[in-house]
């Protein structure tokens, strides 16, 4: 089965059927050739209130279905995606310059999330209450009704899923919101997969379309609950504005995340985890390595083995060329990233390599001797460039690794596994890998950061997503009426 070759898709949105969005349709583009790829049906605030009406209808009745059929759901949508990875691998690549190897992760991941989500419908949903009274008390999650997903560009299957699939193996209809530059990959392959799956007509929608869609998404009175994944700026907006309408906002955001590299490990095969934990996807994920603090009696050392590495890499389009590093998504992304780097330079740091790029190409940049007041060192960068910073005892790194608004992921490299675990303690961050670089995921573990990087661990595992997908609800029982004084 071929998921979107028969093109029913272009120029539409879904709503349990391809229809025509209120915003007529705009061309996704391949940010390593600047091709179109295809007609993109786009979304207004309009379509949003219908969506949601649409849901609330669907909903009831998928709440009510017997929790065997929504886990056999879950189930075939992730056969679904194993059994169609080729496609959405190359539908990754060329709208988010995903290399295949990431594709490969993305659609496994996607498929497990599906998976795990699939156990959900069978999990224990409620506890007996001590009660004092001659009355049954008990506690029980329902589904919180609607849930609107906004999902990014940068990881567009995984970053959607993780709360698609959880919220509708609870009950829950879902509204999703992809990022319009991957609103295929990440928006019309999930229609396709959920229809073939078996799900209701509009329990799950898809309306691509721009901020004036998210921020409609949000102010939804239907939609109960917001999964939002993407930049802190934008989510300090969706969480203010879910504040103001009395509903939950679940936030994973930015993050600026440190590599603690000891004088006790192998520095070769540090900057190799070093490298990986920078330039994967072209450093354009959340939990990428942003800086690389390096003991001072090994900074030097590991700055020109991560030179060499780095300098050896491959960048590409990765749809059509075996690569290490493709296209940054577009050009505001790779200005941006140029942008730092310049101003890092100003401000100290030296380019042991990259520095430059074509068309939408970064080279995969090394920073040496990087300040702590660089931007590079500062800001979440978001491109593919390794600052180094040398430090010269623990007190110092656990001040330098803590400074910063973020608290999404760490990394520490050493021999001492106790020392790395001590040192994990004084570090606020949501998730910590001791030997090992930030980049980690998986569904069965749960993903969330801290500060500036979210509203703590609201996705992976069952007791996460039932928290963050469903309502308590505290019931009482009599058998007889009670009397009362009046």
């Amino acid at each position: 089965m071929a998921l979107l070759d028969d093109g029913t898709w272009h120029g539409k949105v879904w709503t349990g059927s391809w229809t025509d969005g209120s915003g007529d349709t705009y061309d996704a583009v391949e940010p390593a050739t600047g091709e179109v790829i295809a007609p993109v049906g786009k979304a207004t605030p309009e379509d949003v209130h219908t969506a949601a009406e649409r849901a609330v209808q669907a909903q009831r009745a998928w709440a009510a279905a017997p929790f065997e059929e929504r886990a056999a759901v879950l189930r075939r949508a992730g056969d679904l995606l194993m059994a169609n990875a080729g496609e959405i691998k190359g539908w990754l690549a060329r709208e988010s310059g995903a290399i295949q190897p990431f594709g490969d992760f993305q659609v496994y991941t996607s498929a497990q999330e599906c998976y795990e989500a699939s156990a959900l419908p069978s999990h224990p949903y409620g506890e007996m209450l001590r009660t004092s009274a001659p009355r049954l008390s008990f506690a029980r999650r329902v589904p919180a009704g609607v849930v609107g997903v906004i999902a990014p560009f940068n990881v567009p299957t995984i970053l959607a899923i993780r709360a698609i699939a959880p919220a509708l193996a609870l009950g829950n209809a879902v509204i999703l919101k992809p990022d319009p530059r991957t609103a295929i990959s990440g928006g019309a392959t999930f229609a396709r997969i959920f229809e073939e799956a078996g799900l209701p007509a509009g329990v799950f929608q898809v309306l691509p379309g721009g901020a004036d869609v998210g921020e409609a998404l949000v102010v939804e009175p239907a939609v109960r609950i917001i999964a939002f994944t993407g930049s802190t700026r934008a989510g300090r907006a969706v969480g203010a504005l879910a504040g103001q309408h009395l509903k939950r906002a679940h936030l994973e955001l930015g993050g600026n995340s440190a590599l603690i590299v000891l004088p006790d490990v192998d520095v070769a095969q540090a900057a190799s985890v070093g490298a990986f934990g920078t330039f994967s996807h072209q450093g354009q994920i959340c939990m990428a390595t942003s800086r690389h603090l390096v003991h001072e009696s090994i900074a030097e050392e590991y700055t020109r083995i991560l030179t060499e590495k780095v300098e050896k890499l491959p960048v590409g389009d990765p749809f059509r060329d075996q690569v290490a590093l493709g296209p940054l998504i577009d050009a505001g992304q790779r200005d941006r990233v140029h942008g730092l780097v310049t101003a890092s330079v100003d401000s100290g740091a030296t380019v042991r390599t990259g520095g430059t790029y074509e068309g939408l190409f970064y080279r995969p940049t090394v920073l040496g001797d990087v300040p702590v007041d660089a931007p590079a060192y500062r800001e979440e960068i978001f491109g593919p460039v390794a600052p180094v910073t040398p430090f010269s005892s623990i007190d110092e790194v656990v001040g330098l690794a803590a400074d910063t608004e973020y608290g999404l992921s760490l990394g520490i490299l050493t021999r001492d596994i106790y020392r790395g675990l001590e040192l994990a303690e004084r570090i606020p961050s949501g998730l910590v890998h001791i030997n090992d670089q930030t980049i980690n995921d998986e569904a069965v573990a749960p993903f969330g950061g801290v500060g500036a990087s979210g509203t703590g661990s609201r996705h992976g595992g069952p007791q996460a997503n039932i928290e963050a997908f469903t309502e308590t609800q505290w019931v009482t029982v009599r058998g007889e009426l009670p009397a009362y004084p009046f």
